[in-house]
């Protein structure tokens, strides 16, 4: 094992993975895995948060999900890191009637991903290395820097003194290094909930123990693109058309849009229930030419149901993975009803965001100054990297490569815990 992954002794600082779907947090010790239970006994963290209606509880993971699909009054949020780098960060959201900055409610989950860790450790942690995507914000460094900052004074909110970033696909490549006996350049593809980032680095046992890594690293690019951009296309193409998107009006005019879209897409789900959107549906309703189809749009608002259609979509994409089709039961928006997706269908309605992955990459390399050929070994992280598709055209770039599969919930935790071992030691 290298000198960086079995340090002479273990310092009292974590790394953090605060991730758009799920979160990790790791301390770097000898002999033992980094990554730290957060919840009940489980190394994940779903990034999710549920405030209760009708007393101040909060909940958070895979409690916060089942309290909404068990029915609890409340406002459940997800995806709150892709808020990071947008104006709805000097925003207010109405959470158990009062207006809530959207700061306080990123704040609220650091702060208890950082208690459960300091549970879990035994320790208080007031150091700590936070993962980040190489580009919060595309093509916009004022905003990528605003995004950067505002995640680091929610940290020192939450106790965290010391603070340092790193690209999460570096860290995906620490991990692995910690893994091989011998030099390799690597391609990192971490595909996340709302990011792909990319790194081509050296990596090898004696560069491990390096305090500088730098010239190791030969290019990092990323686009703002993720597992919530593939639901969110996989549910406006099969899911959002059964509520009526794409239909048309009496008049002969399409259905608007833009209800659908915020069904479609988590952080805006709770818009699609405010009053003047419910009057806005209604007066469609009236106007539709099919309205069967509008009327699972109202049984959806009136439910409260966005959010549990959307995980519906979550897992048939997760499902869609490992099969050529899937069903989804409806029945909570419409008795017996259910509806089959494809793995092909999934294809083409994520065509054009994984061709926008796969430029990316393509660039990196050219921008490198690297062939395919010189490529060792492709090393996937992150929970939407095995996306059949996405892995397919990635790999296509790079033929003659490697196919290595890390921990995709983990890896990059695992990195930060090592980053922070070397940073704070």
């Amino acid at each position: 094992m290298s000198a960086l992954a079995a340090p002479a002794a273990p310092v009292h600082a974590c790394g953090i993975d605060f991730g758009t779907s799920n979160s990790t947090a790791g301390w770097s010790r000898p002999g033992q895995r980094a990554l730290l239970a957060l919840e009940e006994g489980k190394l994940t963290l779903p990034s999710v948060i549920f405030f209760h209606a009708e007393d101040a509880h909060v909940s958070y993971g895979r409690a916060a999900l089942a309290d909404y699909l068990e029915g609890h009054e409340g406002r459940l949020m997800r995806s709150l890191k892709s808020l990071l780098g947008t104006s709805m960060m000097d925003e207010y959201t109405e959470v158990a009637g009062r207006a809530m900055p959207f700061k306080e409610l990123l704040a609220h989950f650091i702060g208890e991903l950082k208690r459960r860790a300091e549970v879990a450790a035994g320790h208080e942690f007031t150091r700590a290395v936070l993962g980040r995507p190489v580009f919060f914000v595309d093509d916009d460094p004022v905003a990528d820097q605003r995004a950067q900052d505002t995640l680091e004074d929610i940290a020192r909110q939450a106790g965290l003194r010391e603070i340092a970033f790193q690209y999460e696909p570096i860290a995906a490549a620490f991990d692995y290094e910690s893994q091989i006996s011998r030099e390799e350049l690597v391609l990192v593809v971490d595909i996340g909930g709302g990011t792909s980032d990319f790194t081509l680095i050296r990596v090898g046992p004696e560069r491990a123990g390096r305090a500088e890594r730098r010239d190791d690293i030969l290019a990092s690019g990323g686009v703002h693109i993720g597992g919530t951009d593939f639901d969110k296309a996989l549910s406006l193409a099969s899911m959002m058309p059964m509520l009526g998107l794409g239909s048309l009006l009496k008049s002969g005019r399409e259905m608007p849009s833009s209800h659908y879209f915020n069904l479609a897409t988590w952080h805006t789900i709770n818009q699609a229930y405010t009053k003047k959107a419910w009057a806005q549906i209604a007066e469609l309703h009236r106007d539709a030419a099919d309205r069967p189809r509008l009327e699972r749009l109202q049984s959806v608002v009136r439910e409260r149901a966005g959010h549990w259609l959307a995980l519906q979509v979550e897992e048939a994409k997760i499902a869609l993975s490992n099969a050529e089709a899937t069903d989804i039961d409806i029945g909570r928006i419409a008795a017996g009803e259910s509806v089959t997706l494809h793995r092909a269908g999934l294809d083409r309605a994520i065509d054009g965001l994984v061709t926008s992955v796969e430029q990316t990459v393509a660039r990196l390399l050219s921008d490198a100054g690297i062939t395919a050929a010189g490529i060792d070994t492709v090393f996937f992280t992150g929970g939407s990297s095995g996306v059949p598709l996405l892995r397919e055209r990635v790999l296509a770039l790079t033929p003659q490569a490697r196919c290595v599969e890390g921990d995709l919930f983990g890896s990059i935790g695992a990195g930060l815990a090592l980053d922070a071992q070397r940073k704070f030691a």
